[in-house]
């Protein structure tokens, strides 16, 4: 095992190692352990039915022990989201990482429709947070701008480029006027998020964007999802507003919290291109799209 602290690349090779050192110090064993993903966090499954979430930055052990306090809270409500390893004290700081315990969903992974994503949404912009868990306000391009300043490997053209679209956007944002109603919103809202456990129930998952917010910003990934790049079709899309009872393409800045998400995404997946040939490679084509306005629709889902 060769840790070497926040400083090293955050590869799952790396990731692993840190993996390794966190289970040890809870009495888990990392053997068999299998990557899920790796974004902003390493999420690695166990042998044992928990899932281990590694992430990149022990600056942001508070947004951390944010995610933990909501995950708490939701488990008090009886609201259906995943559930924290009961008993072991975390957050956890190893090497410079952050880390997390979480009880395993299902042992298959599969994910719920859209039908039941919605309820799961309408559902949670129905409760009330209590002030004890100090949301913050959402940011919709703070992520972004914080990336875009750590991607040494990013040609500077493209940087500059994806800076100066993201204070454009960040102005267009602020001038919106949003016709739901202001509360707790998921953040990452989207049906990847929502897994169902071995009763076929729909478990909302990843915690971690919790803010306050416009509920329009829980609905535009969908909706998105559907117009831009055709990961959901037009029957599922109409089922999803149906189900939920707003259909946010009707509103007129659906356009403007479209572009901050695909700003958002393309950002997001430029943390990985450094090391992966596949990623780097759709992210040039993703920055490409965004200069000249091409199809979306060929987008690949990461």
């Amino acid at each position: 095992m060769a840790l070497s602290g926040e400083s090293a690349a955050f590869t799952a090779e790396h990731a692993g190692d840190v993996l390794a050192a966190a289970c040890a110090d809870v009495g888990l064993s990392a053997s068999g352990a299998s990557l899920l993903r790796l974004g902003e966090n390493a999420v690695f499954r166990l042998a044992d039915p928990v899932v281990v979430r590694i992430g990149r930055s022990a600056e942001r052990l508070d947004e951390h022990a944010r995610t933990v306090a909501v995950a708490r809270w939701l488990a008090e409500v009886e609201y259906p989201a995943v559930r924290l390893v009961p008993g072991v004290r975390q957050p956890a700081v190893i090497d410079g990482r952050v880390v997390t315990f979480w009880r395993l969903v299902a042992e298959d992974e599969r994910y719920a429709d859209v039908v039941q994503f919605a309820e799961l949404m309408r559902r949670l912009h129905w409760l009330e947070e209590p002030a004890s868990l100090g949301l913050p306000y959402v940011d919709p391009l703070g992520p972004t701008m914080r990336r875009l300043g750590e991607l040494a490997h990013l040609a500077d053209d493209d940087r500059d480029f994806l800076r100066q679209r993201a204070e454009l956007l960040i102005k267009r944002y602020d001038a919106l006027e949003f016709v739901l109603p202001f509360g707790m919103i998921h953040g990452d809202a989207n049906v990847g998020n929502a897994l169902l456990d071995a009763a076929g129930r729909a478990m909302l998952i990843d915690l971690d964007g919790f803010a306050l917010g416009p509920r329009e910003w829980d609905l535009t990934l969908t909706a998105m999802y559907f117009e831009r790049f055709g990961w959901h079709t037009r029957t599922e899309y109409e089922a999803f507003v149906r189900a939920y009872g707003f259909d946010v393409m009707n509103w007129y800045g659906y356009p403007t919290l479209a572009d901050i998400r695909e700003l958002s995404m393309v950002v997001w997946l430029a943390q990985n291109a450094s090391h992966d040939e596949r990623v780097a490679a759709e992210v040039r084509r993703r920055v490409s799209d965004l200069r000249t306005g091409g199809d979306r629709n060929g987008w690949q889902p990461f």
